[in-house]
């Protein structure tokens, strides 16, 4: 498969709505050469219903990979028809969505989180995904969802997808959602983190492979989660909002890979290139400067300048016409010693992030055996 070209998803970066989009991605790809880039989640739905239309979704340049494809819904039908177009763009991986708790994907029917209540749907979807597509499957979910919060109804959802389809690979956000109208933004705060349920499957199901999610900020909270036996750490926000610090670390401090020279002007010279390529692609002026330049509002995080730099970004996107000219006014903002300085020194270690975790029982899977038979 195409994705045995690249190192193992160690670190990946979370499919994030309206934030992991191709300006991000290429932003994400020269800073680390090695992480998994996720696409924001897309309906099947949406796949099927702009089949003219299907690059503005899908198409991706080649230096983004590994790249894997996020899609959801709850139609067979429109996941086979979705998966057998995507296919064509090579995808690294197809990854179902089961651990949205966003009212508009959730609270519309059985969509997103909701799907880990009906695990043999899942293992359908995943079935018929696997099917049409030549890449390998994924499911991300929660740990739970509403009072359906136990370990042992988690393993029943992993068991059931597992045996019951190709599935493999799970991303195990460690939060259960609540479907109660509480806003995203409270799903990732409210519900405590049980890191402890996603150790428990390492345990309980050797033959599968888990990436741990939720709560995990640092390079070292990374490793920390690896040497614990994690196969795998996505991180999603802090990826974001400090791209530098935390991408710019993956590559030498996961991956063992030498260190880079490269340079933020480096990295923004590059990036120039590609948005003023795509602006206006999809005509009505979209995608706009703003668009294309709003992943690099987060590249000099903490650093001096970087207030300066977000307001004069404002005034910018009232009459720059060109990444070009938009960098030209702004970047004045940023001493030429933060400009062009590579990153330096190792990250901070966090040994006992995951340590002492108390485990749940191991779970009976002779009964589920029966149970499912």
């Amino acid at each position: 498969m195409v994705a045995r070209r690249y190192r193992p998803p160690l670190f990946s970066v979370a499919p994030m709505m309206d934030w992991t989009d191709n300006h991000y991605r290429t932003l994400a790809r020269l800073i680390s050469k090695h992480a998994w880039l996720y696409t924001e989640m897309i309906a099947a739905e949406t796949i099927v219903y702009q089949k003219e239309n299907l690059d503005r979704f899908l198409a991706f340049p080649p230096e983004q990979h590994p790249i894997v494809l996020q899609i959801g819904g709850n139609n067979l039908d429109n996941l086979a028809k979705a998966t057998q177009l995507a296919n064509a763009y090579g995808y690294d991986e197809i990854n179902f969505n089961c651990g949205c708790p966003s009212q508009k994907v959730a609270g519309h029917g059985c969509f997103g989180v909701r799907l880990m209540l009906n695990p043999k749907f899942v293992a359908e979807a995943m079935s018929v995904i696997a099917v049409n597509s030549d890449a390998p499957v994924s499911v991300k979910c929660r740990i739970g969802v509403d009072d359906h919060d136990s370990y042992d109804e988690l393993c029943d959802f992993i068991y059931t997808v597992s045996s019951y389809s190709p599935t493999k690979h799970f991303i195990i956000h460690s939060r259960k959602a609540l479907l109660n109208g509480i806003s995203p933004a409270d799903n990732r705060r409210i519900p405590p983190l049980r890191y402890e349920y996603f150790f428990a499957l390492l345990r309980d199901f050797p033959d599968l492979r888990f990436t741990i999610n939720g709560g995990i900020n640092y390079i070292g909270e990374v490793n920390s989660a690896l040497r614990e036996g994690a196969h795998g750490v996505m991180v999603g926000r802090a990826a974001y909002n400090n791209p530098w610090y935390t991408l710019g670390n993956v590559d030498t401090a996961v991956y063992g890979a030498s260190p880079s020279s490269i340079t933020r002007r480096q990295v923004l010279e590059k990036f120039q290139v590609y948005g003023d390529s795509v602006l206006g692609k999809y005509g009505d002026g979209r995608p706009s400067v703003r668009e294309v330049v709003m992943p690099l509002l987060h590249l000099f995080h903490s650093e001096p300048g970087n207030g300066l730099w977000k307001r004069k970004a404002d005034s910018a996107f009232r009459n720059c016409t060109t990444i070009k000219s938009f960098l030209e006014e702004t970047l004045v903002a940023i001493p030429d010693s933060v400009l062009d300085s590579p990153l330096v020194g190792v990250p901070p270690d966090h040994e006992d992030c995951f340590a002492n975790l108390q485990l749940p029982p191991p779970y009976k899977e002779t009964e589920q055996e029966v149970l499912y038979a």
